[in-house]
């Protein structure tokens, strides 16, 4: 069990507790959407704006969410990882869930230029991001605690990330952003499941059944080395579609995702703490050289 770490101050608490490194699953998504928009010539700087702040104040009610559940759960007793907020003293679970109230606020007050724009449909797909953000570590049936972590990923941080941010600015989605969103949910899922990995011990011991839990460290490995392979598959069939050249950027990354794998299929424990962040830093890359590739 992790000794109470000191306490780093108020603000410094409250910063860490966000995770700020986590939050580049929700820059790359957008800037995919984004760039498919620009290179159509129906890029909105207003929609990008609002599309950020929509996605990185989720990401962040869904950290501080979790950081409350895990702990009212007793998740955090045995962690490995970087100190959480409840669990080490910093800050109290009361203080953490109301700042993830905040942060659905402050993603509501950004996401309301959408339903300007789209109306209802805005309505429900925001209000369906917010339960499950919410639902993560929350409720009856956590999505976390019954393995449905990577499919909300997936789906949230690429699905309806890009094409959402896409739509609002072209009114469309199109065979290219459903490929794209899928590359980036698989590159932000990837993230997870090293998460994953690394806590399968004590995720087991509270019955919380993550995928990797339910099917062993050897599924999760697969499924990381699979769920990178998936996303690299993605601007090599779009180049050879289209032949465009640009398309193919993302694979300047492709030792990078090597040594990744190489990594992540042989350590364990609080060694992956660090192929946590790297995975977060390849994906930001990855989604970064797809958008540069949309506009090329």
């Amino acid at each position: 069990m992790n000794a109470p770490s000191a306490n780093p101050g108020a603000l410094s608490a409250w910063l860490q507790a966000t995770r700020p490194r986590t939050l580049t699953a929700a820059v790359g998504p957008v800037a995919v959407g984004a760039s498919l928009a620009a290179g159509e010539g129906r890029h909105r700087w207003d929609v990008t704006l609002a599309a950020l702040g929509v996605a990185m104040s989720l990401q962040i009610a869904s950290n501080l969410y979790n950081d409350y559940g895990d702990y009212v759960r007793g998740a955090d007793a045995e962690r490995i990882g970087p100190a959480r907020a409840a669990q080490a003293g910093w800050l109290s679970a009361s203080s953490i869930r109301r700042g993830a109230f905040v942060a659905i606020a402050v993603a509501i007050g950004c996401g309301w230029h959408f339903v300007q724009l789209l109306g209802w449909p805005a309505v429900a797909i925001g209000g369906t991001a917010i339960v499950s953000a919410v639902a993560y570590t929350a409720g009856p049936a956590p999505l976390a605690y019954i393995g449905l972590g990577d499919a909300f990923v997936l789906a949230f941080f690429g699905v309806v990330a890009v094409n959402g941010t896409y739509f609002a600015a072209s009114q469309r989605v199109t065979s290219t952003s459903v490929a794209a969103s899928l590359a980036v949910g698989t590159m932000a899922t990837a993230i997870l499941v090293v998460n994953n990995l690394r806590d399968r011990v004590g995720d087991a011991k509270v019955n919380k059944r993550t995928l990797v839990v339910r099917f062993g460290r050897t599924f999760g490995r697969v499924e990381y080395v699979t769920l990178l392979a998936l996303a690299y598959v993605v601007p090599v069939a779009l180049a050879l579609r289209d032949g465009r050249l640009g398309w193919l950027l993302p694979l300047v990354t492709l030792p990078l995702a090597a040594v990744r794998c190489r990594a992540v299929l042989s350590l364990e424990g609080a060694p992956l703490n660090g192929e946590l962040a790297k995975t977060a830093q390849l994906g930001l890359l990855f989604s970064l050289l797809l958008a540069a590739g949309a506009v090329a």
